[in-house]
């Protein structure tokens, strides 16, 4: 079993910046078994980076979407009545209490402390704690699922660093951001909002988030001087800097994809982060 002190010994080798903005993408399971579960994590997490610093997480919610791999997933086969059924339960996003899904129980710490502060889309929220954290999520444009109007363009501009604990850059939202430097192709979404009491319908337009490629893209990133590798209990870590990452993938996926007019639009391209059980890519 892992104790706090242990963890903060890992976190501090991995050179953390103290006040920094870390947005962190974390597989609790690849760590080991921590006394106190993520609460310890967090815990170890925020004495590291110290009072100043800022922890942000993912807190997305592909479950209340008629357009996700989450959706298709489980309607597949069932017949008009009983998806009409399904549909009927689906939740209404309310960012203040939703939980979010498939992004692992630290992402769920932090959303759920009482100082934490979380954006308002409907499908790809983050949740920060911290001094910064009502900057990083106070910009989150409905369009704009993953682009300069949401957190991550102010996590971009605050200069955050990364830290992938237990997952590969395949997992990394951040080159979402690259993605959108590049003119993607626009894709219609459709979930539910939670509004006044009442399940509302929200159907709007998007560019189309493609995480195919980038475990590709990751391991030229992760060449680079400035990505740092560690470990945290058991599990693999990186560490680097989000602008020179997303600089970096951003020219990486100009040269190496392929034209959007060559893609395919079918689950294996028309998808985002974090489905299933832990970290598993999936689809706002």
């Amino acid at each position: 079993m892992i104790g706090r002190d242990a963890l903060v010994a890992d976190l501090a080798g991995l050179d953390l910046p103290a006040g920094g903005t870390v947005l962190v993408h974390c597989a609790m399971r690849r760590v080991g078994w921590i006394d106190g579960g993520a609460a310890t994590l967090l815990a170890a997490l925020r004495e590291v980076i110290g009072p100043a610093g800022t922890v942000v997480v993912p807190a997305l919610t592909p479950d209340n979407s008629l357009t996700s791999p989450v959706y298709r997933a489980a309607t597949s086969g069932m017949t008009v009545e009983q998806r009409t059924r399904y549909e009927a339960a689906m939740p209404g996003f309310d960012p203040a209490t939703t939980a979010s899904y498939g992004v692992g129980t630290l992402a769920e710490e932090v959303r759920r402390h009482p100082d934490a502060r979380r954006s308002r889309h409907p499908q790809t929220s983050f949740a920060a704690l911290g001094p910064a954290a009502a900057d990083v999520v106070r910009i989150h444009d409905l369009r704009c699922h993953l682009g300069e109007r949401s957190p991550l363009g102010a996590l971009y501009r605050r200069r955050a660093t990364i830290l992938l604990l237990g997952v590969g850059m395949d997992k990394c939202t951040a080159l979402h951001l690259a993605e959108y430097r590049l003119e993607p192709r626009i894709m219609r979404y459709s979930c539910f909002v939670a509004d006044n009491g009442r399940r509302r319908r929200e159907e709007f337009d998007a560019p189309a988030l493609d995480d195919t490629d980038f475990e590709q893209a990751g391991k030229d990133l992760l060449t680079r001087p400035w990505a740092v590798p560690g470990r945290v209990g058991a599990a693999a870590v990186h560490v680097f800097p989000m602008v020179e990452a997303v600089d970096r993938a951003t020219e990486w996926f100009r040269t190496n994809r392929r034209s959007s007019a060559a893609k395919v639009d079918d689950d294996r391209v028309v998808r985002a982060h974090y489905a299933g059980s832990g970290i598993a890519a999936e689809s706002p």
